[in-house]
This record gives C-alpha cells, sequence and structure tokens, in this order.
C-alpha cells in the first residue's frame, strides 16, 4: 500500500469523524437534555442550526478556501472539528454548545468538498471515481458505527466519554493528514467569477434540484426509521439497534457496489436508482408489518440509501467538472436542503395520515428524482444526439 492509499485512508476517517460529531448528537439528545436542563426542542436545534448552516454557507466558504493550500484548509478544518467535540464534552453552558455547532457547520462543507477533490487528484484520473468513493466509505462507516458507539458511550460510560471519541477521530486524521499529506498549494487557482460560471448551465440547476430530491426521498422515511419499525414492525429497542447497525453496515456495501455500476454505466445507474427506491418503499409498505421480510428489506434498503448519497454527488460533479470544489459544495448544501425538507415532509405525513401512509412521502420525492434525472437526460440528448449524462456543452 503506497502513500496515497494512506491518505485516502485519513481522508476518509476525516469524515468518519466529521459525520460522529453531525450526527452522533441525534443519539445523545436526551442526556444532553438532562445535562444542560433544558427541553427537547431546545436540544433538538443543535440538530436544526447544524444542517441549517452547512446549507447556506457551504458554497461561500468552499469560494473563499478554494485558492488556499489544501493541506492547510484541511488540517485547519479538521483540528475545529476536533475542537468542537471537545467543547461539547466539557462546556457547562448549553449556550457555548450550541456556539460550536455553528463553527465546525459553517467549514463542514469545506472539508468535504476538499478532501473529495484532494483524493481524486492523488490517483491517476481513471482511479479517481474508486478514490472518491473510497472517502465516501467514511460517511456510510459514520453512520454505520460513529453513530451507535456515540449513542453506546453516552449510555454506558458518559456523555463526555461520547463527545472525546469523536474528539480523538479527528486528532488521529490531523495528524495523519499533517504526515502524510505534501503541501497542496492551487497551482492554477480558478477566480471566483470562473467557479461562479457553472451556475449558468441549466443542467447544473437541474442536478441540484435532483439531489434535494434524492436526500429529501432518502430521509423523508430514515429519519422515522426507528419509529417505523418500532410501531409497525414491532421490534423492540434492541432489534431496533441492530437493524440500525445492519443499515449502516450494508451502507458501506452499498457505496462501493454503486461506485461499480456508475463506474459501468453513468446514465443508466442514476435513471434507475429512484426507481430501486420505489420499490424498496412499496415494499416497506406492503411488508412493513411482517417481522422476517422487514429484515431482509433492512438490507437492501440499507444499500440503496448509500448508492443516494454517491449517485447524487456524481449526478452534480458530471455537471460541475469546471470548478469541482465549488460543485462538491453545492451537492453538500443542497443534499442538506433536501434532509431539511425530507425529514419536514416526512413528519407532516405521519402527522396528518399515520406512521404506515407516511412512506408515500418517500415515493413521492423518488419520482420527483426520476422526473429530474429524465429532464437532464433529454437536455443532454437533445444537446447532442445521444442519451449521456454530464456531456459538456
Amino acid at each position: 500500500m503506497n502513500r496515497n492509499h494512506y491518505l485516502i485512508i485519513f481522508l476518509a476517517l476525516g469524515v468518519f469523524g466529521l459525520i460522529t460529531m453531525e450526527m452522533g448528537v441525534i443519539g445523545v439528545l436526551p442526556q444532553v437534555t438532562q445535562k444542560f436542563h433544558i427541553s427537547p426542542s431546545q436540544a433538538g436545534s443543535l440538530v436544526s442550526i447544524f444542517a441549517f448552516i452547512v446549507a447556506i454557507s457551504g458554497p461561500f466558504m468552499t469560494l473563499l478556501a478554494s485558492g488556499i493550500n489544501r493541506k492547510i484548509v484541511l488540517l485547519t478544518t479538521i483540528l475545529m472539528f476536533a475542537i468542537s467535540s471537545m467543547v461539547y464534552a466539557f462546556t457547562t453552558k448549553f449556550e457555548v454548545m450550541l456556539a460550536f455547532r455553528i463553527i465546525p457547520a459553517i467549514i463542514h462543507p469545506v472539508y468535504l468538498s476538499i478532501a473529495l477533490v484532494t483524493a481524486a487528484q492523488l490517483v491517476p484520473a481513471e482511479k479517481s471515481s474508486k478514490a472518491v468513493s473510497r472517502v465516501f466509505a467514511g460517511l456510510s462507516a459514520g453512520f454505520a458505527f460513529g453513530v451507535p458507539l456515540t449513542s453506546y458511550f453516552a449510555n454506558k460510560i458518559s456523555l463526555e466519554v461520547a463527545f472525546l471519541f469523536g474528539a480523538v477521530i479527528s486528532f488521529i486524521t490531523f495528524i495523519g493528514i499533517l504526515v502524510w499529506l505534501p503541501s497542496m498549494p492551487v497551482k492554477d487557482k480558478m477566480s471566483i467569477g470562473n467557479q461562479l460560471s457553472i451556475l449558468r448551465k441549466p443542467r447544473l440547476w437541474i442536478a441540484n434540484m435532483a439531489n434535494i430530491f434524492i436526500f429529501a426521498a432518502m430521509f423523508a422515511v430514515y429519519s422515522y426509521f426507528a419509529e417505523y419499525v418500532g410501531q409497525i414492525t414491532r421490534m423492540n429497542g434492541s432489534w431496533i439497534s441492530m437493524m440500525l447497525l445492519v443499515f449502516g453496515v450494508t451502507m458501506i456495501v452499498g457505496n462501493f457496489l454503486f461506485e461499480s455500476f456508475l463506474h459501468k454505466n453513468m446514465t443508466k445507474t442514476v435513471v434507475l436508482f429512484p426507481l430501486l427506491y420505489m420499490a424498496i418503499y412499496l415494499f416497506i409498505y406492503c411488508f412493513g408489518s411482517y417481522f422476517l421480510p422487514m429484515v431482509l428489506i433492512v438490507f437492501i434498503w440499507g444499500v440503496a440509501h448509500s448508492g443516494g448519497i454517491i449517485v447524487g454527488q456524481s449526478l452534480l460533479m458530471a455537471e460541475a467538472k469546471e470548478a469541482p470544489e465549488f460543485g462538491n459544495s453545492l451537492f453538500v448544501s443542497f443534499s442538506n436542503v433536501g434532509i431539511a425538507i425530507g425529514t419536514l415532509v416526512g413528519g407532516w405525513f405521519i402527522s396528518h395520515f399515520g406512521i404506515h401512509q407516511f412512506i408515500w412521502s418517500g415515493i413521492m420525492f423518488a419520482l420527483l428524482t426520476f422526473l429530474s434525472v429524465i429532464l437532464i437526460t433529454a437536455i443532454s440528448r437533445a444537446s447532442h444526439g445521444r442519451n449521456a449524462i454530464g456531456n459538456q456543452d
């Protein structure tokens, strides 16, 4: 294993730490409520504010950082993640914790965007997609292990140890990047105007819209995973925890599986993905009350959930090749918009139609994803005379 392979592992570990810090707090909100003597809604603001700040700050912060040495940017952002996690562990004031949710949220898209571009540049061009998928594996691993471990440490040891776990991961990443990554000054610095010029491409905006729908389709249902399998499938707490772990582990498998599909035929993979998600949701709707079928469905669901992440990023980057860092920041921002919309609409469906019928909210967004992808394909065919996503005008 050469130096670049180690670097990609550390970049993926950084993403693992980032997801552990961002999403891990979801599993420890009851302990946060008790520690700071606040209401559940106040504690929930730690999640909503993070997503909101990521959505609005991502492209702007990435543009500002685009001309800075990539090693410096990566080290600075990952160090801030570590410091923030340590603040979560030791602060006695909720306002301080909330402030240190805002700060890493601002730079969250910067780390992810530059880590993906750096990984792609560390390998030959024909292997860049594989390098990117390996960094994305850190995201899947964060869902699979980072979030459950944070909850486990909080329940079995203490809230402080739960947050220090995320800090340790970030510090290890910091050391790895410091030692292994050479200085990476930006040789061909693009002006902010040139990067913003990609916003004139109609297909880019359709890809952004498709990403909103992809993540809305995913999180309209996933955000209420525990409630659904608890009430409809009648799983107890132990089974729910096991299913969440299975879901996360199969996400890792799906990450590499969909990378292979995209490499073989991107257009077909992107078009078929929302149809796959609609089929999974229909199976959940029909068989959700049956224990064993639902267990099997969770395996497939986890694979597809991971596929949504890499399909969404590939779809957007096919239209943003001229400014990859800015393009990745758009992916992070619009995916967070999708997460917020999907969670909100899924909750609305539950309150108005019940926990079983809310599956239709995910199907609705998956259908909108399919229509968006078909629109991109039609525009590409009209421009180039063939059905291919990502051709440049």
